[in-house]
């Protein structure tokens, strides 16, 4: 996490639950302006996001989390289990799932993280019905996993995020 900051000014950006972009309340609809955006967003350590310009910076509210999880790919099959999952962020980037880092709220709304662990990552409806192909049920253990590479990863329950506003 980045050192926090003082005396950054808010931006009038939102970033929404579905990781749509607002400035001012308009969508912001230009790609490459939000994608560049994320590419220079960081969070400090009192869980504050910011947009990091060389000599310009600013605060930008989030409802959720900034990034969206918009689908899932199950990579190179291995014997059944798979060797990893690919993750298509709402940046249009793609990720491999870290599956030690997944977690379900009380909601049963899936996360994980993302960036090398820096920020959390939401799965959107659709890509979180890709992501329940792959998890499996232990009646003995009362438990969800994930099978990969001969591993299980359990969906470890969370709190819900507090919703900002």
């Amino acid at each position: 996490m980045e050192n926090v900051k003082e005396n950054i000014p808010l931006c009038d950006i939102r970033i929404d639950r579905d990781g749509i972009w607002y400035y001012r309340g308009a969508v912001m609809f230009r790609k490459e302006i939000v994608n560049y955006f994320y590419e220079h967003l960081r969070l400090d350590d009192e869980g504050r996001y910011w947009i990091d310009l060389e000599h310009d910076c600013c605060v930008v509210e989030v409802e959720d989390t900034p990034f969206v999880i918009r689908a899932v790919f199950r990579s190179g099959e291995k014997d059944g289990n798979g060797d990893g999952i690919k993750l298509l962020l709402c940046d249009d980037t793609f990720e491999s799932l870290d599956p030690s880092s997944l977690s379900m709220t009380e909601e049963n709304v899936p996360y994980c993280s993302v960036r090398g662990g820096r920020f959390t990552a939401r799965f959107s409806r659709p890509a979180y019905y890709q992501l329940a192909e792959h998890i499996e049920y232990d009646a003995r253990r009362d438990a969800f996993y994930l099978a990969l590479n001969g591993q299980t990863y359990d969906l470890l329950q969370r709190k819900s995020p507090e919703i900002k506003s």
